[in-house]
């Protein structure tokens, strides 16, 4: 490193506050820091500002109606179809610019571009396919499928014709699907055969097939053929249809967009629960597609004539929001990848940024700490200077990880919005507005304008800046649930019954828990500290394991921690870390000793891990969470439980014996 990149890096070190890049704010769709009063003034008609974005059959009577909480609606009286407002809108100005530029992962051969007109044409052949196999308005339609482009066609499709699509993340299992499926009512199921994953081509449908046979009800299905040659020579059943033929045999067919009322449900999606049964996550029309068109504008600062890149995956609540409905609402470029950042090189990412010149990337936390452990080398063979944002989604991100995006990827010149949000609240809630507001390394930032969300203690009372307390929102919003599918009764106990009044009709004695610890800043700001059930009771103290994580990632060498608690005699649990380290350090006592005095600094004594065992990589479920229940185990020398669904589960063992190593 020379002397000068030393001075850089030293005075990021220090700084704990980012303005807004000059260049950015010059353009930005969003600038006026006096639309946080002026929401706050009009709420709830400041929520007309989302529904603008859209164009409407029939136009509402009334933004809010909370004469029935938590069940509120919004938009309504209004009526409107998501395919007309994400497709045929555009075509008229749009039509021949880029929708989705799809990037296979084997070789650019198999890239697709898809025009506004190109992916109006597939979704209206496939709308009256599934017509054709008896879908009807309201039939939940189930779709098992990777990241391959007849996924949003799908989706499209089925929002056309008026029927709910539920999606299904491709790595889960077949009895996940089956789940899934029994649960939704769903009669019809959209796959494929496979698909790639770090050069090998992967069998899908036989795990889709083994899914259905645990539906306890007939399915008709549809099937992608994804591998061609490489496939493996599956024969389909009677019930079974290739999607190629059905979208040829309707090639040319025009489906008029059915119009929808606006709380008619567009998608349900299911996330885990605490009682370990999937909750059907339901999301409307109106209110769901004017949040995610407005957050895309005002947070990613999505124009028409972007290239915008979010590197989730579609069987996720991010792929949905701000891969399909936000930014095709918008009429810009979405790209999808098929692939992982690290194949066939660890400079993928940064090839497809130069290439497609991408003007937006919003990606993890943990792809981030990915690429800072294989190191700044791989950015800096490539031209990044298109890209005017970064973003990040899905866990809270640790200031060093943070302050390496925007120097590395971004340099200096591109601000970053570290988003707090989730599947139940339809898109991002917790965030500075790039073009307004100041930015914080590990903090989310403050409620997005028309938010009320405020950090209490367990009585509900607010607690005092920089004390940790519990996340909660206490006004309603166009993108929130509606309620869990088919369990209203799950739906008030799960998410309201904590700090509201259930026996109130006053809207205002009804506050939404996410359950997630948090704390705030005096300016306001929010660090979300992670999932209630992620924190630790240490000698009587409560600590956020995200907190002592970011702490540990915060030592120079340290590319990723885990942290997780461990029955202890004297504490009663005692904090466990597993570490990963950068390439080119040793996991010798000198760097553990680092890491116990960067928690004990960062948050103090009683947070001091009772071991650091140092490994190559973490358990992570196919999907890249960790699986902290086999790591809890380890630290407490109990027997593992199932490793099956993992995509790495040879680590497991390779853990158990370095901690009993380390012992």
């Amino acid at each position: 490193m020379s002397e000068e990149e030393g001075q850089l890096e030293a005075r990021l070190e220090e700084q704990e506050e980012f303005e807004p890049p000059e260049g950015f704010v010059s353009q930005a769709n969003v600038t006026d820091e006096g639309i946080y009063d002026e929401f706050e003034e009009n709420w709830p008609d400041c929520w007309t500002a989302a529904a603008d974005l859209l164009d409407w059959d029939e136009e509402y009577d009334q933004v809010l109606d909370d004469s029935n909480p938590p069940f509120y609606e919004w938009f309504t009286g209004g009526k409107l179809n998501v395919s007309d407002n994400c497709l045929d809108r555009h075509l008229e100005e749009r039509g021949d610019e880029v929708a989705i530029e799809w990037i296979g992962e084997p070789t650019d051969e198999d890239n697709r571009t898809f025009t506004y007109e190109e992916l109006h044409r597939e979704v209206n052949e496939f709308a009256a396919a599934l017509r054709d196999l008896g879908v009807e308005e309201d039939d939940v339609v189930t779709m098992y499928m990777p990241m391959v482009p007849e996924l949003p066609v799908a989706m499209l499709a089925c929002a056309r014709i008026g029927a709910p699509h539920s999606v299904v993340f491709a790595g889960f299992s077949a009895e996940a699907l089956a789940t899934r499926m029994n649960s939704a009512d769903s009669e019809f199921l959209v796959t494929c055969d496979g698909y790639y994953r770090r050069g090998d081509a992967l069998d899908h449908f036989e795990k889709a097939n083994e899914g259905l046979d645990g539906v306890d009800h007939d399915a008709t299905t549809v099937v992608v053929d994804r591998l061609g040659d490489e496939g493996h020579g599956h024969d389909l059943a009677e019930n079974q249809h290739d999607y190629a033929e059905l979208v040829a045999d309707n090639e040319g067919a025009e489906i008029d967009p059915v119009e929808r009322d606006a709380e008619d449900m567009l998608f349900l999606m299911y996330t885990s629960g605490t009682t370990g049964k999937p909750k059907g996550v339901k999301h409307t029309t109106a209110g769901y597609l004017a949040w995610t068109a407005w957050t895309s504008q005002a947070v990613l600062d999505i124009k028409p004539d972007d290239t915008y890149w979010c590197s989730a995956d579609i069987g996720w609540i991010t792929g949905h929001s701000y891969i399909v409905y936000g930014p095709l609402a918008l009429g810009t470029t979405s790209v999808m990848y098929e692939g992982t950042p690290d194949h066939p090189e660890r400079d993928r990412l940064w090839e497809i940024v130069e290439e497609y010149e991408v003007d937006q990337l919003y990606t993890a936390p943990t792809a981030i700490r990915a690429f800072m452990k294989w190191g700044k080398q791989f950015p800096e063979e490539h031209d990044l200077s298109s890209l005017r944002l970064l973003g990040t989604v899905g866990e809270p991100i640790n200031p060093r990880a943070w302050k390496w995006y925007y120097q590395h990827i971004g340099n200096e010149e591109c601000p970053v919005v570290d988003t707090w949000w989730q599947t139940e609240t339809g898109g991002m809630m917790v965030t500075t507005l790039p073009g307004v507001k100041q930015m914080k390394p590990g903090s989310a930032g403050p409620p997005l304008p028309g938010l009320d969300v405020r950090i209490v203690d367990t009585e509900g009372e607010e607690v005092e800046p920089g004390r940790a307390g519990y996340l909660t929102v206490n006004k309603p919003w166009p993108g929130m649930l509606r309620t869990l599918y088919q369990n209203d009764e799950r739906f008030v106990e799960e998410y309201w019954a904590e700090y509201s009044d259930v026996d109130s009709d006053d809207p205002d004695d009804w506050v939404y828990f996410p359950e997630d610890g948090a704390k705030i800043d005096e300016d306001g700001y929010i660090t979300v500290l992670g999932r209630v059930d992620d924190v630790l009771n240490v000698s009587g103290h409560r600590l956020g394991t995200m907190e002592i994580e970011s702490a540990i990632v915060g030592v120079e060498g340290v590319a990723e921690a885990a942290v997780v608690g461990g029955d202890h005699e004297m504490k009663g649990e005692a904090v466990y870390a597993y570490v990963i380290l950068e390439d080119g350090f040793d996991g010798d006592e000198e760097m553990r000793s680092r890491i116990v005095e960067g928690v004990e600094d960062a948050i103090g004594p009683i947070a001091r891990p009772e071991a650091v065992v140092f490994t190559p990589e973490l358990p992570k479920t196919r999907s890249g969470k960790i699986m902290r229940r086999l790591l809890e185990q380890i630290a407490n020398d109990e027997e593992l439980g199932d490793t099956t669904t993992l995509r790495n589960p040879e680590i497991v063992k390779d853990i158990q014996q370095k901690a009993r190593s380390d012992d």
